[in-house]
């Protein structure tokens, strides 16, 4: 008989873990007698991280009584108690290769329906005492598995499990969670599973992303049902030599370089909107490294960058006073996500200051395939002497069928002419595209300082485009993101504390930070940490997937496989470390 051993509830707390503070509800503890079960969780029972646990379709976790045996065996222990795994019902029976997504079952008073697989976090790890704990559940195939409550009522520990009804297309907690985090991902279990109407909406989101990777790649490269879209890998690892075969002045304030691999061997042509990181300096000092968004039409024979000097920035100033045509500087391939999507819907290429260059590069693209797509070429700046491409921009528009272009000096000089340098005074504000009546169906390409992106961003929301038909590009490092841990203020990225290693060199591209590899460090995730490096891993074990945690993942060199955790995740340099010099989107 199936049956239910322990009722166990917690509420949020705080504790302290690796120096910091951090609000969890992992631990349960059984509870005696009836407890009510509610539409979001078993009265008592609380969630920390609504964002990844909790809500209608995660009210329930449940967790099998031979997993506990299996992990007993495998981590030699005796210690565990019920509410062990964070679970609110540790069963006898249902293993995870039998239970079906869509399932339902009939416990005391109450009526539940199985949602989805458990998207396991770095808590795991904490309660366990076994930091890869989360992964460990992925990689033996033991998630264990959400139940969302059809009908409210008291259940108690002994009482009978019930099947009532089977799940349509009957794909198991264990497949639908070994379709996601193993290899392979079979088109066609890809679309059963997306046939399932009662999956949630984050693992149905993840499959999509799969299969339309699927469709667009032929063969995968990482999974982009784990993690934001990476773009392909790069080209080559590390940095290749390139000599400055062009400089030119596009504006008062900015210069652009057109790079040429010294060995005359062609580059791989990169997708319009990416960047590469650039490692120079004078040989007196420590080297520089910055990345750069790819500014002209993609090509195989050269890369061109254009740099902004700003008044104290020692990249741009020695790049504006000291680098000479001829000089050699070390580039990496082209990476990125944020580049031009295939479709017949009107564009909008938005973007102020040097956030023009990405968007100049998409702009470059339609204009050389003659798009007929609608165009849009939004763009504000100072003034005329901070305009860059102006006439380069224009050239490429004259080109397309069907464009428009809207301009904005926010403090034009004297000599900018209205309606011909530019159309409007001012900055590009939500009131400014209101008016401009931007069509609904169009995707939108943002470039610029962060406050003009969000602020444009939530604008574009309430105009009524769709927040997945809104693309953006940050330069710098992007905040962390650490579900449950307290905020501190933030630090500037520094090497680590201690000696230097003496270890491969990990270069982070966005926070301009190169280090050298310490072994006392267990991951790369520590590594940066210890750097104060902005981190946007969520889970920290390589196991949660973009639409339930919101996780983030950066491109890399090489798609590392730890032993302890599935092997095509896009995610899975935070638990890994470096086989060679490695640069991260960072």
């Amino acid at each position: 008989m199936v049956r239910l051993l322990s009722v166990n509830v917690g509420l949020p707390r705080d504790i302290t873990w690796q120096g910091k503070i951090v609000n969890t509800a992992i631990w349960k503890t059984p509870v005696d007698g009836p407890r009510m079960v509610r539409r979001l969780n078993v009265d008592g029972d609380g969630q920390a991280d609504l964002a990844g646990h909790g809500g209608e379709g995660r009210a329930v976790f449940v967790y099998q009584i031979d997993s506990y045996r299996y992990w007993q065996e495998q981590l030699r222990r005796d210690d565990f108690v019920y509410g062990q795994f964070g679970e609110n019902f540790t069963i006898d029976g249902l293993p995870d290769a039998e239970v079906c997504i869509g399932d339902r079952y009939r416990i005391g008073a109450a009526l539940f329906e199985v949602t989805q697989p458990r998207v396991t976090c770095y808590r795991l790890g904490i309660r366990m005492d076994e930091p890869q704990m989360a992964a460990l559940l992925v990689k033996h195939g033991r998630p264990g598995f959400y139940l969302r409550v059809l009908e409210e009522g008291d259940v108690r520990a002994g009482d009978e499990i019930t099947k009532v009804a089977s799940g349509p297309e009957g794909m198991s907690i264990f497949a639908i969670n070994a379709l996601l985090y193993m290899p392979g991902h079979p088109r066609d279990q890809l679309e059963r599973a997306l046939r399932i109407p009662t999956l949630s909406a984050g693992w149905r989101g993840s499959f999509e992303a799969l299969l339309k990777q699927r469709r667009e790649e032929g063969a995968t490269t990482g999974n982009a049902g784990l993690a934001a879209a990476s773009g392909p890998p790069p080209a080559w690892r590390g940095f290749r030599p390139m000599r400055v075969s062009r400089k030119v002045r596009e504006s008062g304030n900015v210069t652009s370089l057109l790079l040429e691999p010294t060995d005359g061997q062609p580059v791989t042509a990169a997708l319009p909107g990416q960047f590469v990181v650039l490692r120079f300096g004078p040989a007196s000092a420590p080297a520089m490294m910055r990345s750069y968004s790819l500014s002209g039409e993609p090509s195989a024979s050269h890369y061109r960058v254009s740099v902004k000097r700003e008044p104290h920035g020692l990249a741009g100033c020695y790049i504006d006073d000291e680098l000479q045509i001829g000089d050699i500087v070390q580039a990496s391939a082209a990476r990125g996500s944020f580049t031009l999507r295939p479709g017949a819907s009107p564009i909008v290429l938005l973007s102020a200051g040097i956030g023009v260059t990405p968007v100049l590069a998409m702009l470059h693209v339609l204009a050389a395939e003659a798009s007929t797509r609608q165009v849009w070429w939004l763009y504000a700046t100072r003034n005329g002497r901070e305009h860059p491409f102006a006439e380069e921009a224009r050239g490429l528009l004259g080109t397309l069928a069907h464009h428009r272009s809207h301009i904005r000096y926010s403090l034009p000089d004297p000599e900018d002419r209205p309606k011909l340098d530019f159309d409007a005074y001012g900055r590009l504000d939500v009131q400014s595209l209101r008016a401009l009546d931007l069509p609904r169906d169009c995707d939108v390409y943002i470039c610029g300082p962060s406050t003009f992106m969000s602020d444009l961003t939530v604008g574009l929301i309430a105009l009524g485009i769709a927040p997945d038909r809104i693309h953006s590009e940050m330069f710098g490092a992007g905040p962390s993101i650490t579900p449950g841990m307290s905020a501190s203020p933030p630090r500037p990225p520094h090497s680590p504390a201690g000696s230097p290693g003496s270890g491969p060199l990990v270069s982070f591209a966005r926070t301009g930070l190169n280090v050298r590899w310490e072994p006392t460090f267990q991951s790369l995730l520590e590594l940066a940490e210890a750097c104060d490096v902005p981190v946007r891993w969520s889970c920290r074990t390589g196991v949660c997937h973009t639409c339930e945690t919101g996780l983030v993942a950066g491109s890399v060199d090489y798609r590392p496989d730890p032993v302890d955790a599935p092997a095509d995740g896009n995610v899975l340099i935070c638990c890994s470390k470096p086989k060679g010099d490695i640069v991260i989107d960072l």
